[in-house]
């Protein structure tokens, strides 16, 4: 099988932890008898260096004409004097809409080997940590009309929460499909005490579930669903919410898994063609020392290959991989425990590709 992929190796640590991943796929290319086709795009603070812009247009449309997209991460403090319209997030903001990725779905899941990380009492953390967000990705308040005015002698802004019935019901099904493959259980979250756009997410979610018998369907609001992933994760299998809520929500979840590094991503949309990223940032600090932890990435293109590419074995080899490198105690730096082995960041794409 031969795919195209378009490769956004983008700021800070983006470029270090991209080129693991790609050894990797590489190595399953090899294995499984692929040929993957790489094509290098420029988005966020490399872009405005290079273009002047975060997400020029030609580099929009060869994303589009890929079968899927890898990215490394975007921004940092070097571009944090331009102009909001020009930010290296808004490159990546045009990019899920340009694309129509309206899920994103992040998994939290806490690896065994990882548990002495976790911030959580061993009570808790016992249980079992593993629920996927799945999140509404180009709508709500993010995609709204902003707007700051001068009214009655002092400035005023307005930033506006929008959704639709077919908005809501289309990542509701995600929610809900993605459930049927997991455990059967879904958990809408929602402010619907408040939120004119909450009552409208929770009706369209109610008339879901009717079509849905076999998953168990709760709704939630956020703050106690804030207060429930630390309290208790376990009894969560599937969260679907949106745009803002599932941006906060996800990143507390990825705090409980012992490390940030470890969390892959997908943002999807009505075609195959996904984007796949780790969720962490660009850590600038770290930038360009070796020092990153990859398997964030490694298991995005895990995910690349199950979601986009219908490669459910080349996943599986890929994530069995990444259990055998953390068994065998080695680990960098953000999830350094006593008697494990210290490694970089290539030193762990070493680690990983012995295991494929």
């Amino acid at each position: 099988m031969e795919k195209t992929i378009a490769v956004i190796r983008g700021d800070g640590i983006g470029p270090e932890i991209v080129d693991q991943a790609i050894r990797v796929l590489d190595k399953v290319a090899e294995k499984f008898n692929h040929t993957f086709i790489y094509g290098d795009v420029d988005m966020g603070g490399n872009a405005i260096d290079k273009w002047g812009e975060p997400l020029p247009e030609a580099m929009l449309q060869k994303c589009l004409a890929s079968d899927s997209v890898l990215l490394g991460a975007v921004g940092g403090p070097k571009w944090d004097g331009v102009p909001a319209a020009k930010r290296p997030e808004k490159g990546l903001l045009a990019l899920r809409a340009g694309m129509g990725l309206f899920s994103n779905n992040r998994p939290a899941k806490l690896w065994p080997q990882l548990a002495g990380a976790c911030p959580l009492k061993p009570s808790i953390v016992e249980k079992g940590i593993d629920f996927i967000v799945v999140r509404e990705l180009i709508g709500g308040v993010y995609f709204g009309e902003h707007s700051t005015a001068e009214v009655d002698g002092e400035k005023k802004a307005t930033d506006i929460m929008a959704y639709s019935e077919h908005e809501i019901e289309r990542i509701g099904r995600i929610g809900f499909e993605t459930a049927r493959k997991r455990r059967n259980k879904l958990t809408s979250v929602d402010k619907a005490n408040v939120l004119d756009t909450s009552r409208l997410w929770r009706a369209v979610m109610h008339r879901l579930a009717a079509e849905y018998p076999d998953v168990e369907y709760s709704d939630m609001l956020v703050d106690n669903c804030a207060m429930q992933i630390v309290k208790d994760p376990s009894q969560f299998d599937v969260i679907v919410t949106e745009n803002l809520f599932g941006d906060i929500l996800s990143d507390e979840a990825s705090m409980i898994t012992g490390s940030i590094g470890m969390i892959p991503s997908s943002s999807l949309g009505e075609t195959s063609c996904g984007l796949y990223e780790p969720i962490h940032g660009s850590a600038p600090d770290i930038a360009g020392q070796n020092k990153a932890n990859p398997i964030g990435t490694i298991l995005s293109a895990a995910m690349m290959c199950r979601y986009s590419f219908d490669m459910p074995a080349e996943a599986d080899a890929i994530e069995a991989a990444v259990q055998k490198a953390l068994d065998a105690g080695f680990r960098t730096g953000d999830m350094m425990a006593e008697g494990c082995q210290l490694v970089s960041c290539s030193e762990m794409g070493d680690a990983i590709l012995s295991f494929l």
